[in-house]
């Protein structure tokens, strides 16, 4: 699994062309997953983003790799 899967990479990628404000940062690839898992369509189409193929493989990478982010999201939320 490449960077390529990481939901965390995909939601944050294909979300950049957004407006700040409606963009979904903060533990956006651990949403994704999450929804994918749940089967949840309303979440997974705010994202625009395809999840990985395998979520509950990418849950736990993308929950590390979000924590890295979090204050770079939250700051970005704060101060958008």
């Amino acid at each position: 699994m490449g960077l390529s899967g990481c939901a965390t990479f995909k939601s944050l990628e294909v979300n950049a062309h957004l407006p700040l404000y409606e963009r979904i940062l903060i533990y956006s690839g651990t949403r994704l997953d999450w929804a994918a898992i749940a089967k949840n369509d309303a979440a997974l189409s705010k994202f625009k983003a395809t999840p990985p193929c395998y979520p509950l493989v990418d849950l736990p990478l993308s929950f590390a790799l979000d924590s890295i982010f979090l204050p770079l999201t939250v700051s970005a939320e704060i101060f958008h």
